[in-house]
């Protein structure tokens, strides 16, 4: 950029003449007025004319040539500037740009013209005062400028001939480590050094291990130059013997005590300790300690009990680890004094036994209090007073027993939902006795109505009714793991496979389906019907809570089936699930997902947090009782601000999978199952008994009936042997399975066919007898036509 002249100015040579014409127009002007002679007047002026002429020609003639301006080199400038590694910019008086290099274009995207540079926070002020001062005093200075995630210091300097440029150079800050500075150090030359001087330094992690160490270091714990320490634990290389003096490990108690110096060099909770190992052979008190207070300080900081000791005053004098985690105390801001610890109620009490025990009181106490960081389980808090430890008077043992009140919570939690299994075991067979009797009273009346009565209509909605209610109780058996369930081996993709239309149609258009499968699944023993209805439960829960959160959106739901090894099991830590094969299938939903403080209710039944009317409540509890009856695990899970996460991990058969086969469609059962004998029908509730009793006899059967297993044995001896027994299993005085034994020691080859509300696989456990058939309740005239017809084909 070349330098402008100023436009009008005046040389010497015009201004020489200029002065001597004026000087010759005044004296013209003067002699006229004194004269009043005009010729007079008129020869001074022509004298001033010739001689401002010669003077201008004279200057003209004399002159040397003009010089040419000065111009700047922006061209070499900018190639000077690109030699740097810095971002360089110049400006001119006015605050122009008029040179940049490239890694100033680079870095602030574009030639922003300094000190209005895009800067964070106050960068820009900033750099306007340096701009100033660099006007003013010919250097200014800006440090730590925030341009994104870059920090840059800025140096200014006035340059140019006359002082009327400024240079604008800017360099990024290398910011590093300083816990990898002193790791370098410490493996390097520093460490050597150090090592010359007798001293072995370790820079240790927080968990322990070593991050860096001198050599001599790593030749005294190792014993050679060939191993490295680094990623090893720090204590492992160290003994103590029962004086508390320390000695490497390889060396064993005659080796040369170790005075041990701890260097935190950073505040941070996380920061690495610089650690320097002294020989300290002279020592006769141990080197973790330079009395016996110390050494029982230092004992304290070693043990993994909660201890903490406490002065005269109540104030803490020192807390180990395992105290501050089983307190729940933050460690960079601990608390003055114990009663900090506890909540409000609690305060008073605790500083009133403290004060007691450290004003003389030998004896111990325990104490239940409640931490400030968990008030709702009470902790035992043991205070003893201590003698001959210095400052410290009383001694606060705390034990860390969250681990134990989630054992207790689990088992108090297992032992609910057994009880309410129970419940619901016994609820549901009550129902299923009724049902009975209420669906075979509408078998009866159909029989007596054709299709076109009034009243069939009537009859038929009774029935449909009935056998939704069964429904519902077999939701109830499957809770208390009370259901009959028909195992089979299988493949979990397969039953995932043969329900994914059925999802797709329930799921709807706004819910889309993204189904996987992994490799090598083993196979599974389980029931494909029951699995195929935990996994309709599960998608229809995981779509609610999508529309609920997003009624127009909808979201994913995703069904995964993958491998699980052994080690896998072990890196989970689930306590309950043992370490072996499985094969899982875990359900996952982009919904809102589920509370923390509801998440342990889901599984129980009843439990629903949908509106009155739209939900029984019975849904996960159907799934966690056929996840559990086939031998599985179901763990829930809802990640802060993600979806719920259902994952069910069903044991590897050991047998190999079989090809699952469409089962042949049975052979169409004849419309009527006339039959003829005898059977005796034992039954204690009345209704179940008298629909059935009319049943049989509609089938053409001569009924017996008795209402408990006595009466039945006393109708055995006065009628003999029946064709075959049809009895309840679960009965007052003498329960089905001990009246069959009488039965059948006098008629071994008795046929018996059981009925009950409770499920086959359950009372198969208490049932040791052979030759049995078994009919689940509730259940239609016509299943027990055909369970009888196949019990007397089966004789």
């Amino acid at each position: 950029m070349a330098t402008q002249p100023v436009p009008g100015g005046l040389t010497p040579t015009r201004s020489a003449a200029l002065v001597a014409v004026g000087t010759g127009l005044v004296a013209a002007l003067l002699v006229l007025w004194l004269s009043k002679s005009a010729v007079a007047a008129s020869g001074f002026l022509g004298a001033a004319l010739v001689i401002g002429g010669g003077v201008l020609a004279w200057r003209m003639l004399a002159r040397p040539a003009p010089a040419a301006e000065a111009r700047v080199d922006w061209s070499l400038a900018h190639a000077v500037s690109q030699a740097s590694v810095d971002a360089v910019a110049i400006t001119d008086r006015a605050g122009r740009l008029v040179c940049a290099n490239d890694r100033y274009e680079e870095l602030f995207a574009g030639l922003p013209t300094p000190p209005g540079l895009p800067l964070d926070a106050d960068g820009a002020a900033e750099l306007g005062a340096a701009g100033r001062a660099a006007w003013r005093d010919g250097t200014g200075h800006a440090a730590r400028l925030i341009l994104g995630q870059l920090r840059l210091s800025a140096e200014v300097v006035r340059a140019g001939d006359e002082g009327d440029m400024l240079v604008w150079r800017f360099a990024p800050i290398e910011e590093e480590d300083s816990a990898e500075l002193v790791a370098r150090a410490v493996s390097g030359p520093l460490g050597d050094r150090l090592g010359g001087g007798g001293i072995m330094a370790a820079l240790i992690a927080p968990d322990g291990h070593v991050r860096a160490a001198n050599r001599v270091l790593a030749m005294r714990a190792l014993g050679s130059s060939d191993g490295t320490v680094e990623g090893r634990d720090f204590t492992r290389f160290l003994i103590t013997d029962s004086r508390g003096l320390v000695r490497f490990e390889r060396e064993g108690l005659e080796g040369n005590p170790l005075r041990i110096v701890q260097v935190p060099f950073s505040d941070a909770d996380d920061a690495p300790v610089l650690v320097a190992l002294l020989d300290d052979e002279e020592s006769v008190t141990p080197a973790i300690g330079a009395s016996a207070a110390a050494h029982v300080r230092s004992l304290v900081s070693l043990l993994p009990l909660g201890l903490a000791l406490v002065d005269r005053d109540g104030r803490f004098v020192q807390m180990n680890d395992a105290f501050i985690r089983a307190a729940g105390v933050n460690a960079a801001a601990p608390p003055l004094y114990p009663g900090d610890l506890m909540v409000r109620e609690d305060k008073a009490a605790v500083a009133d036994a403290i004060r007691r025990f450290a004003s003389g009181a030998t004896h111990s106490a325990d104490m239940a209090v409640r931490l400030r960081s968990n008030p709702e389980e009470p902790v035992a808090l043991t205070i003893a007073g201590a003698r001959g430890l210095g400052e410290a008077a009383v001694l606060l043992s705390l034990k860390d027993n969250s681990e134990e009140s989630r054992l207790k919570r689990e088992v108090a939690q297992a032992t609910k939902m057994q009880a309410v299994g129970q419940l619901a075991g016994g609820v549901a067979h009550d129902f299923n006795n009724i049902l009975t009797a209420i669906i075979g009273h509408c078998d009866l009346m159909m029989m007596r109505h054709s299709p076109g009565d009034s009243d069939y209509d009537d009859i038929q909605q009774i029935r449909t009714n009935s056998n939704r209610a069964a429904g519902l109780t077999r939701q109830l058996l499957a809770f208390s793991r009370q259901q009959t369930l028909r195992p089979q081996i299988l493949q979990l993709p397969d039953v995932v496979s043969e329900v994914s239309n059925l999802l797709k149609r329930l799921l709807g258009e706004t819910v889309k389906l993204d189904v996987s499968h992994g490799r090598n699944l083993g196979p599974v023993r389980a029931d494909p019907g029951q699995l195929e209805q935990v996994v309709v439960n599960l998608a229809v829960n995981a779509r609610d809570a999508m529309l609920q959160a997003n009624p127009r959106g909808g979201g994913t739901l995703t069904i995964q089936t993958r491998s699980i090894s052994a080690a896998e099991v072990r890196r989970m830590g689930r306590d309950i699930m043992p370490p072996a094969d499985y094969s899982a299938l875990i359900v996952t939903d982009t919904g809102t997902g589920i509370p923390q403080e509801v998440l342990p209710k889901i599984f129980e039944p009843f439990f629903t947090t949908k509106e009155v009317g739209k939900g029984t409540g019975l849904g996960l509890s159907t799934v966690y009782g056929i996840v559990k009856q086939s031998g599985g695990y179901i763990f829930a899970d809802s990640p802060p601000g993600e979806g719920a996460i259902f994952s069910i991990y069903f044991p590897v058969h050991a047998a190999p999978a079989t090809a699952r086969t469409t089962p042949a469609r049975p052979a169409p059962k004849p419309a009527e199952s006339w039959g003829s004998g005898t059977i005796l029908l034992v039954e204690d509730e009345d209704m179940v008994r008298a629909v059935a009793e009319r049943a049989l006899v509609r089938q053409g059967y001569s009924v017996l009936t008795a209402e408990n297993g006595e009466v039945a044995l006393e109708v055995l001896e006065q009628n003999g042997k029946p064709d075959l027994m049809i009895s309840d299993v679960v009965m007052p005085t003498m329960d089905g399975p001990t009246m069959v034994r009488q039965a059948r020691a006098k008629y071994p080859d008795l046929p018996i066919l059981f009925m009950s509300g409770y499920a086959e696989e359950q009372l198969r456990r208490s049932i040791d007898l052979d030759n049995v058939s078994f009919l689940p309740k509730p259940f239609s005239v016509q299943q027990l036509a055909e369970a009888t017809r196949e019990a007397l084909a089966g004789r």
